[in-house]
This record gives C-alpha cells, sequence and structure tokens, in this order.
C-alpha cells in the first residue's frame, strides 16, 4: 500500500522578471511527495529542479522571480498563501535543505557547532547546555569524526565531505517531515559521494522522514531513490519507479542522460550527448582494443616527454605561535614518466596529492626535492626567464573557469593576453584572427569574442579556459579537475573536444580527476594515488578490469554503477 502524499505540487509555474520581459522558467509542473520516501528530481542544469526546490522552501530570488500559478501543498497548508512569518516556523523545522556547495552555505566566520546551534535554538526552547548535547549527538549521527572538535571548527578547517556532514547535521537537526538535498555530492570524491548517501539511506529509515534528491546523475540516484522524475527545460518529461525509469526509459532525453556518461565496457571514438540523442546523430565507431594495443605500443617506444623523479613536496605547519613545527608530506617520492600524445590520467581522494603534483610540475609551487624533465633537459631549477618560456610549452586548465577569467575583460582579450606575452602573432589583429580560428575549434562563435566570462554557461566557459589554453600551442596540458564541476552531457562534450584537440594539435595530457570512469575513458595509463604515493600504476582498462590494490578496488567499489 501506498504511504499518504506529504507534499503535492499542481501546475507550478515560476517565471524570473526584468524589467523589459518575464520569462517562465517552470512551466505547469505537477507531482506529489509520499511520506517516508525518497523522490530523486533528476535533469542538467537549466533543467528547473533548484527553481522547483526553492519554491516549496520559499526561497525563490526575491523581486526578479515569481511564482505565476499552481499550488503548493504541505499536510493541510497550502504553502503560497503563507506569511513570511508563518514560512519561517515551517522551513528549517518541517522542510529542511541541503544546500549544493557546503563552503558557500556554512558562514565561514562562525564555528560549525554554533551554525547548527542557531538553528535549534530559533525552533525549539532547549537550554544552552542541551542545545550543545544535541549538536554534538548530532555530529555522532552524521558520522563526523571527533565530533567535539568538528563542533569548535571553522568551516576552513575541515574537509569538503566534512562541512557536507556539518550541512546535513543543520538540515536534520530539528527532525524535519522532509529534506531537500540539491546535488549535496556533486563536488566530492566518488568514495566520500558514497558515504554520504549511504548516511542519507540510513538517517531516512531512522526518521522515516520524505526526501527529495535533486542530481544531474542517473547511476547515482538509482543507489537511492524510490521514484524518480525527470526534468527538461522547466517540464517533467518522464516518471515513475526506480526500476522502471532504469530499465525501460520512455523519454528520449532520459535515454540520453543514461547514454552520455562514458561506458566501463566500451571505448566510444566519441561520447553521445543529449544533443545528439535528440537529433538522432549518434556515433557508434568503437576503439578496439587490437587499436588501443597498436596505438600504445607506438607511443611508448618514443623517448618520454616529461620525467618525475623521486618527487617531494613537503609543507611545513605550526602549532601555535611558539609550538614546534611539524611537516606534512603531501607529495612523497613520485617517480612516473609522460610520453609525447598520451594522456596519463590521475587519480584519487581529495588530499591524496593529485593537484599538489600537477602544481609542482607546472611549477607553480615548487617541489621541496626531486627531479623533474622536459624532453630530456632538467628543469628542476630555471631561472625566472627559462621558467617564463617553459609555460609557453606547459599549460593548465582549471577545474573552475569562471574563477580563472578575469571578468573585465572580453573573452577575446583575455585569450589574446597571454599570445601577447609569450609574443604569439606579430601584432593584435593577427592575434585577433588567430583567438577567432580558435574559438571556432572549440565550439564557439566569433559573436563570442566581445562578451564577458559572465555572458555563458559552464560548459561554455570551460570552452573559453580551453580555448585559452591552446592560443599558446602548448605541448603539455595539465586538465586539473577541468569536467568535475559539469552536467553529464556538457562533460561529454568537453571530453569529445579534448580529444579531438589531441588528434589534431598533438597534445599531451595528464587528466587529473576523482571520478575514475571518466579517467579511464581519458586515459593510455592511469596512475592512482593515496596520501602523497602512487598506489598504483598501469594501462588504465587493466586497471580498472583487475585492480592490484585495496585502495583501488574501493574507488571502483564505490563509482555508482545504476541498476
Amino acid at each position: 500500500m501506498q504511504n499518504p502524499e506529504i507534499l503535492k505540487i499542481q501546475n507550478l509555474s515560476v517565471s524570473f522578471c526584468s524589467k523589459k520581459d518575464e520569462i517562465e522558467v517552470i512551466h505547469d509542473v505537477s507531482f506529489n511527495l509520499n511520506s517516508n520516501e525518497i523522490l530523486a528530481i533528476v535533469g542538467e542544469s537549466g533543467s528547473g529542479k533548484s527553481i522547483t526546490s526553492l519554491s516549496i522552501m520559499g526561497l525563490l530570488p526575491k523581486g526578479i522571480s515569481k511564482i505565476t500559478s499552481g499550488s503548493i501543498q504541505f499536510e493541510e497548508k497550502n504553502l503560497r498563501t503563507l506569511s513570511e512569518k508563518e514560512f519561517q516556523s515551517i522551513r528549517g523545522h518541517d522542510i529542511s535543505m541541503i544546500f549544493q556547495e557546503p563552503m558557500s552555505s556554512l558562514n565561514p566566520s562562525m564555528k560549525c557547532g554554533k551554525q547548527v546551534a542557531e538553528i535549534i535554538k530559533q525552533h525549539t526552547s532547549l537550554s544552552k547546555n542541551e542545545i550543545k548535547k544535541e549538536v554534538l549527538s548530532l555530529f555522532e549521527k552524521v558520522r563526523l569524526p571527533e565530533p567535539a572538535r568538528a563542533y569548535d571548527a571553522y568551516p576552513h578547517e575541515i574537509s569538503g565531505g566534512q562541512k557536507q556532514r556539518v550541512m546535513i547535521a543543520m538540515a536534520i537537526s530539528c527532525k524535519p517531515k522532509i529534506l531537500i538535498a540539491d546535488e549535496p555530492t556533486t563536488a566530492l570524491d566518488v568514495t566520500v559521494q558514497k558515504e554520504i548517501l549511504d548516511l542519507l539511506k540510513v538517517l531516512q529509515e531512522e526518521t522515516k522522514m520524505s526526501v527529495i534528491f535533486i542530481s544531474h546523475d542517473l547511476a547515482l540516484v538509482s543507489e537511492l531513490a524510490d521514484r524518480v522524475l525527470v526534468m527538461y527545460k522547466g517540464e517533467i518529461v518522464e516518471q515513475g519507479g526506480v526500476h522502471q525509469i532504469f530499465t525501460a526509459p520512455e523519454h528520449i532525453y532520459t535515454k540520453a542522460l543514461f547514454n552520455s556518461r562514458p561506458s566501463p565496457k566500451v571505448r566510444l571514438k566519441l561520447l553521445p550527448t543529449v544533443s545528439d540523442f535528440l537529433n538522432d546523430a549518434i556515433k557508434t565507431d568503437i576503439i578496439s582494443e587490437s587499436e588501443r594495443k597498436q596505438k600504445h605500443e607506438d607511443l611508448y617506444k618514443q623517448p618520454p616527454m616529461l620525467e618525475v623523479v623521486d618527487l617531494e613536496k613537503i609543507y611545513l605547519s605550526k602549532k601555535g605561535w611558539f609550538g614546534p613545527k611539524s611537516q606534512f608530506k603531501a607529495v612523497d617520492k613520485v617517480s612516473f614518466k609522460v610520453y609525447p600524445g598520451e594522456t596519463l590520467g590521475l587519480v584519487g581522494e581529495s588530499g591524496c596529492g593529485k593537484s599538489t603534483l600537477g602544481s609542482a610540475i607546472l611549477q607553480l609551487d615548487k617541489a621541496t626535492s626531486g627531479i623533474l624533465k622536459y624532453n630530456g633537459k632538467d628543469i628542476t631549477n630555471l631561472s625566472k626567464t627559462e621558467l617564463r618560456a617553459l609555460r609557453k610549452d606547459i599549460q593548465i586548465i582549471f577545474q573552475d573557469p569562471f574563477a580563472s577569467l578575469n571578468p573585465r575583460l572580453t573573452v577575446g582579450n583575455a585569450i589574446m593576453e597571454p599570445m601577447k606575452v609569450h609574443n604569439i602573432e606579430n601584432n593584435s589583429d593577427e592575434r585577433k584572427e588567430k583567438v577567432l580560428e580558435i574559438l571556432s575549434h572549440v565550439g564557439l562563435s566569433a559573436d563570442d569574442f566581445n562578451k564577458y566570462p559572465h555572458e555563458f554557461s559552464g560548459g561554455q566557459r570551460q570552452r573559453i579556459g580551453i580555448a585559452r589554453t591552446i592560443a599558446l600551442n602548448p605541448k603539455l596540458i595539465v586538465c586539473d579537475e577541468s569536467v568535475s564541476a559539469l552536467d553529464i552531457s556538457v562533460q561529454a562534450q568537453v571530453l569529445n573536444l579534448l580529444n579531438t584537440l589531441k588528434e589534431e594539435f598533438g597534445f599531451t595530457y595528464i587528466f587529473i580527476s576523482h571520478d575514475l570512469a571518466v579517467v579511464k575513458y581519458m586515459a593510455d595509463q592511469l596512475m592512482v594515488m593515496n596520501k602523497g604515493k602512487i598506489e598504483e600504476l598501469n594501462e588504465a582498462d587493466s586497471i580498472y578490469s583487475n585492480p592490484q590494490k585495496e585502495y583501488t578496488k574501493r574507488l571502483i567499489d564505490a563509482i555508482p554503477k545504476g541498476l
């Protein structure tokens, strides 16, 4: 027998307004949430998932957005008719929310314990001591290591996974009837993601609360949800039980979401994107095992482009003003080679040393000891002039393109600036011509030259970051988590682009990510890092099908597989 409804949304439409016009972004959406149920809402950025959840919470941005029609019924109350004061007694108490980015949702100037205590104080009449006891108990419940330390820690003093646990503790502190989790695991490692999902499952079973879980990852949702809604362009295109949606999806968009992720079984030359599905333009060419084997034989006959020998990066930290210095080895005696035309995949959990190693190779953060050789030449201790010349050859594509682009520079100028520094082309006109050519290569248009970064989507900004990198004609590119924040379909587009550019320009990549499925698809060799050391290094497919180390097995087991 189906559980009774706790939330009913009927014919909900939401518009964003400017002085000139009003644009409808949610179109006539209807669904219900039953008590003691996990309902997943799935779709890409811009599909309307988060706007729908903010409507339920009464948190739509004031002045620029409004609900234009429909009703939101929670138990016996129509939430649309409540005053702000009435809503405050429900928000955080009966309906609670975990936001996508814990660092921007937590107050950086307040200790974690105090932030959770504040919510309990607002909604209960417990004493100060009782509240502290309750917060520590919640921290234990969400499995925070050392709850007492976390209580007195500021957000920047704990890891991303721990910050997300603090957010969950805050969200469940008043035992809500409904918990909305908006992309709560997007930026987390695959193992931490699994821990958070398991935690949400356990908490839901214990408390019998209803959960709305918002994600763009269908495989992830399959491990958690009872029912699934699929949203596309502000509409619900499909809904049903998790088994039904996974075994017999009906809508072409749902099928597209399933197939845009790299398959662990076959290696397609081009990953299908959502638009390929919608336009019936899927290419099914695969890279055979014999083709891959031949390619590797040719690759590894060459002398290496980069040699890393016994590289170490040690950070010193002090306890208090007069305390003794302690050492932390972020990279610990690491040695490997990268060959021209190769993609070396580098995986591991947060804190394993991946990005520190990338920074040391780029010499943005110099290694403490060890040797770096580029094309046979020792580049460990170059002069400033020599290092500047090398920068042209070894480039980076960052994780967050928005943070790495100057918001005051047009896209064209942002790409031309480093070209000018490195004397690429003779004058501004030639540089502009080259940039227009590069924009076309990365799937952008000539019109984009004079636009600013804020005028683009996340996927487009990543293309701009790639354009700026390739404008210098580099030989070796470090891709540092360069697709981790993107939707599955946009991720497929960017991975295809990176592979196409590699073929066209002969690039060599060090591809850093915590997503093993993506790295396996991209990489020739795969290097697994753990606590600053290389845990395993081998051909990517053989590591994936036959991992030798327990740590690697744990990483692979944590990947959401779908039903």
